[in-house]
């Protein structure tokens, strides 16, 4: 049997980064960048692909932890996707996963874009929670 396939995602006003991991192997991989409109068929298109059963999406929040603007609009945005996936999706919070990015795409000699990068530090986060502490959406 294979291990647990899980996407997570960066989602964003105008594009959205995808990221891929493996339960049983532990480790986050950037995917691809994709406009945030096309998501939800490319989601599918995954899903199939890899037999996605787990999806977590990086929630945006100030540093002190409170809500914005974004955070709103990211949590109706997963409510719609909802609505036409029907799986787990999780939350796990992606304060600063844009710098640590950035950071990781300047120190690598592989040039890799900051969306796709910004899920997999995402999602590795994801998978080094504790499952108890994981929020699901």
């Amino acid at each position: 049997m294979n291990p647990e396939q899980l996407l997570g995602l960066d989602v964003g006003l105008k594009h959205t980064g995808i990221a891929r991991a493996s339960a049983g192997a532990r480790l986050a991989e950037p995917l691809m960048r994709v406009p945030t409109e096309k998501v939800v068929a490319t989601l599918i298109n995954l899903i199939k692909e890899y037999n996605i059963r787990t999806v977590v999406v990086g929630l945006p929040r100030n540093l002190s932890g409170d809500d914005t603007k974004q955070t709103t609009w990211v949590r109706d945005w997963v409510k719609q996707v909802q609505r036409k996936i029907h799986m787990p999706f999780y939350w796990q919070d992606e304060a600063l996963t844009s710098r640590i990015a950035q950071a990781k795409r300047l120190s690598s000699k592989k040039i890799q874009d900051i969306d796709s990068l910004a899920a997999a530090i995402i999602l590795q986060d994801f998978l080094d929670t504790p499952e108890a502490e994981r929020a699901i959406c």
